[in-house]
C-alpha cells in the first residue's frame, strides 16, 4: 500500500472496506413483554415496529463488545495488524471517565508490537460511531495519512429502567475496515450535518445506565434535524453536481437507510423526506407529482407538522411502496435485536447488504441519516461498487449474520427482568464478580471476567473452537461456529 499520493490527488473510493456486527446471544420476544408488561397487544410490535430484543448480561460491557467486534473482523477479513494506522470508538456507554475504549481494544494489537495508532473515543449520544467514521475518512483523505487502513467501532448497551421505554432497548457493535478502493464509497463533498443544544435525551447521572428522556421533544429534534440535513445535502448535491439539473429526490437513491430508535420512526422518516420533496416542488408541479395532496397540503410548513397525524398518515399511504423498496429490508437486524445507539444506523447497513442480491446492490446509492440526541446529526451518501466481483466478495464475509441471529437463546420476560436488575445494582461496583451465564455466549465472544478493588478490568474469550450440540428427534445435530 502506498504511503503517498501523487501531489494533488485523492485516494481513490475511499469508503469501507469490511463490516463486522456483534449483538447479544440472548433475547426476549415484545409479544411475550408487552403481556409481562401489561401493555395492550401490539404496543411493542405495530406500534414501534420492535419484534425481538437482544440484551447483555453482567457477563458484557462495552469494552467485551467492541474486543469482540474488532477481534472478529481482522480476523475474518484476515488483516495484518500492522496495516491498521487509525482505529476510533464511537460509544455513549461509560464505564470510565479517563480511560478509553480505544485503550483497551489495544490489547489486541500490542503482541504484535502495534503501538503506532491514531483515533481515541468519540462520544455524543447515537452520533459517535458516525463521527468516528467520518473522523477516520477525513484522516485518509488528510495530509496525515501515511497508507495504512483504519478501522472504526461503535458499539452501545442500551438499557432503560422498567417502564414504557424499556422495550426500546437492545446492543451491539458494528466494526468497519475503512480504506481506499472500497466496495462501499463514500461520496466525496456530500455530507450534510445539524448540530444544536437540546435535552432531549441525555445521562447526567455517571452512577446509573439509564438515560433522562423528553420522549416528544426526542421526536421532534430527530425529524427537524432530518429535516435539515437533506434540505442541505440537496444544496450540496446541486453545487458538486451542476451539471444535473434535476433536485435532489428520493428517486436519487436506491436505499435510504436511518438511525432506528425503533422501527416505526424510520417508517415515518422515510414518509418525512417525501413531505421535504413535496414542500421543496414548485407549487405548479404538485398536482402532477402528489395527486390528492396538493390541494390538501398546500400551504403546509414543516415546523407545524411534527405530530400532525393527518400530514403523517397521508405521507405514509403515498410512499409506502417506496418505504417497501428502499428501507425495510434495512430494519431486520433493528426489528430483532433493537436499538444499539452508536451502531444503529450501520446495522441498517448490514441488514440491507445481507438482504439484498449483488445484482440489486450494484452501482446504487445510498442515503444515510445519522443522529445523536443533545444534538447531533449528518446525512451523507455511499455509492456502491459496479464491481460484481468485489461486492459478492464483500457479502461473502457477511454470511455469517443470519445463522447465528438465528442461534440466539430466547429468555422470559421474568428472567429477562431478574437480569436488568442485577445490571442496576452492580453497575460500577468493585470488586465484582459477574454472575451471567459464560455458556450461552457465542463462540469468539469476549467477556468480563471480574473488577478487582480498583475498578480494574479483566476479560477473556470464549473459544472460536466450540462445537455445540442441538437435541433433534433421532439424531444429535452439532455444528461449529
Amino acid at each position: 500500500m502506498s504511503s503517498s499520493n501523487a501531489a494533488g490527488h485523492w485516494p481513490e473510493r475511499v469508503g469501507i472496506r469490511g463490516m463486522e456486527i456483534v449483538f447479544p446471544s440472548q433475547f426476549v420476544e415484545q409479544t411475550e413483554l408487552e403481556a409481562f408488561d401489561g401493555v395492550s397487544a401490539g404496543k411493542y410490535t405495530v406500534g414501534l415496529g420492535q419484534q425481538r430484543m437482544g440484551f447483555c448480561s453482567d457477563r458484557e460491557d462495552i469494552n467485551s463488545l467492541c474486543l469482540t467486534a474488532v477481534r472478529n473482523l481482522l480476523d475474518r477479513q484476515a488483516v495484518p495488524l500492522h496495516q491498521i494506522g487509525r482505529l476510533e470508538v464511537g460509544t455513549e456507554t461509560i464505564v470510565d471517565k479517563s480511560k478509553s475504549v480505544k485503550s483497551v481494544l489495544m490489547q489486541l494489537f500490542e503482541p504484535a508490537g502495534v503501538t503506532d495508532l491514531e483515533g481515541i473515543d468519540t462520544t455524543n449520544a447515537c452520533y459517535g460511531g458516525t463521527a468516528a467514521l467520518l473522523n477516520a475518512i477525513n484522516w485518509i483523505e488528510s495530509s496525515s495519512w501515511d497508507g495504512r487502513l483504519a478501522l472504526v467501532v461503535c458499539g452501545d448497551i442500551a438499557v432503560y429502567a422498567q417502564g414504557t421505554a424499556r422495550p426500546t432497548g437492545g446492543a451491539g457493535a458494528v466494526a468497519m475496515l475503512i480504506g481506499p478502493n472500497a466496495p462501499l464509497c463514500f461520496d466525496r463533498g456530500l455530507r450534510a450535518s445539524y448540530m444544536k443544544h437540546a435535552y432531549d435525551f441525555y445521562k447526567p447521572d455517571l452512577s446509573s445506565e439509564y438515560p433522562v428522556v423528553d420522549g416528544k421533544l426526542s421526536i421532534q429534534c430527530y425529524l427537524s434535524a432530518l429535516d435539515a440535513c437533506y434540505q442541505l445535502y440537496g444544496k450540496k448535491f446541486a453545487q458538486r453536481h451542476p451539471d444535473v439539473v434535476a433536485p435532489v429526490t428520493l428517486d436519487t437513491f436506491g436505499a435510504f437507510i436511518f438511525h432506528s430508535p425503533y422501527g416505526k420512526l424510520v417508517q415515518k422518516s422515510l414518509a418525512r423526506v417525501g413531505l421535504n420533496d413535496f414542500v421543496l416542488t414548485p407549487p405548479e408541479q404538485r398536482a402532477k407529482l402528489f395527486p390528492g395532496q396538493a390541494e390538501q397540503f398546500a400551504n403546509v410548513r414543516l415546523e407545524d407538522t411534527y405530530f400532525d397525524r393527518d400530514v403523517e398518515k397521508a405521507f405514509m399511504t403515498q410512499y409506502a411502496a417506496v418505504f417497501e423498496a428502499k428501507t425495510k429490508r434495512s430494519l431486520h437486524l433493528a426489528s430483532q435485536i433493537g436499538n444499539m445507539y452508536t451502531p444503529s444506523v450501520y446495522s441498517c447497513l448490514v441488514s440491507l447488504l445481507i438482504g439484498s442480491d449483488v445484482d440489486e446492490l450494484l452501482g446504487k446509492r445510498v442515503g444515510v441519516f445519522s443522529y445523536g440526541s443533545g444534538l447531533a446529526s449528518s446525512m451523507y451518501s455511499i455509492s456502491i461498487t459496479t464491481d460484481r466481483e468485489q461486492l459478492a466478495e464483500f457479502k461473502q464475509h457477511l454470511n455469517y449474520v443470519q445463522p447465528l441471529l438465528e442461534r440466539r437463546t430466547k429468555v422470559a420476560p421474568a428472567e429477562f427482568t431478574e437480569m436488568m436488575a442485577v445490571r442496576e445494582k452492580n453497575n460500577h461496583a468493585a470488586p465484582y464478580e459477574p454472575t451471567g451465564s459464560v455458556e450461552v455466549l457465542f463462540p469468539g465472544t469476549y467477556y468480563l471476567k471480574s473488577v478487582d478493588s480498583m475498578h480494574r478490568r479483566t476479560y477473556e474469550r470464549i473459544s472460536m473452537m466450540i462445537t455445540r450440540c442441538a437435541r433433534v428427534p433421532g439424531h444429535w445435530t452439532a455444528y461449529l461456529c
